[in-house]
């Protein structure tokens, strides 16, 4: 039974190359390469993205049609991103709106206009923030996020599942033990998503050879 490789593609916010965010990145992504899957990493600032979004609804512009493209071919949406002032950073809201919501006009009520175009595909998130996890919490930041963002997301696509994983105390002079612990959170968390999405492959492939196989018995006795 041959199953498509399965392709993660990891959407990274953060401008300064070589940070904490940056290494989250290429640990999610080596560990996918482990577990024999493929994973893309588009890193927003190093290909300089534009978030702006000038109308809702125009035709998509050449980049978000490569966007876009990548997107269909994925089985796993991965975001990587730091929380400013209590959300995801303009680049990667820009994201959403001009890519995600490329299929959206002003007219949509997001709860009817269901695009198909990432229904059934997996979401996870990974987050930091220098402040702690009971701060973030004390302020609703993390729920408001998670609800908002994540949620929200998950429901207006169609999405099987969405996770988040949320780092705190990331600061200048983190320390080595404290990031790799943070690290194999990450690699763990890929690992259960690659579990997930190839078991999820491998049940919808047993459903297509039993349906086709029942076609096949009914048309006999036709």
């Amino acid at each position: 039974m041959a199953i498509d490789p399965i392709r993660h593609l990891v959407v990274l916010a953060h401008p300064r190359r070589g940070s904490f965010n940056h290494q989250i990145a290429q640990t999610y992504c080596d560990a996918v390469e482990a577990c024999g899957q493929r994973a893309f990493l588009r890193d927003l600032y190093l290909n300089r993205f534009d978030p702006v979004l000038e109308y809702l609804g125009e035709a998509p512009e050449l980049e978000v049609v490569y966007d876009l493209t990548e997107i269909r071919h994925c089985d796993v949406l991965v975001f990587v991103y730091p929380i400013w002032f209590g959300g995801p950073p303009a680049m990667i809201k820009g994201y959403v709106d001009r890519v995600l919501g490329a299929g959206f006009k002003p007219s949509h009520d997001h709860a009817q206009a269901h695009n198909p175009f990432l229904k059934g595909r997996h979401m996870i998130s990974f987050s930091t923030s220098a402040s702690s996890e009971a701060w973030l919490g004390e302020q609703g930041q993390l729920t408001s996020l998670r609800e908002g963002f994540d949620r929200y997301l998950g429901t207006i696509f169609q999405l099987a599942a969405t996770d988040h994983v949320h780092i705190d105390a990331v600061v200048e002079g983190l320390s080595a033990q404290y990031a790799a612990e943070q690290l194999e959170r990450v690699r763990q968390a890929a690992r259960n998503t690659c579990a997930t999405v190839l078991g999820a492959a491998h049940r919808a492939e047993m459903a297509k050879l039993t349906d086709g196989e029942t076609r096949q018995d009914a048309a006999r006795k036709d």
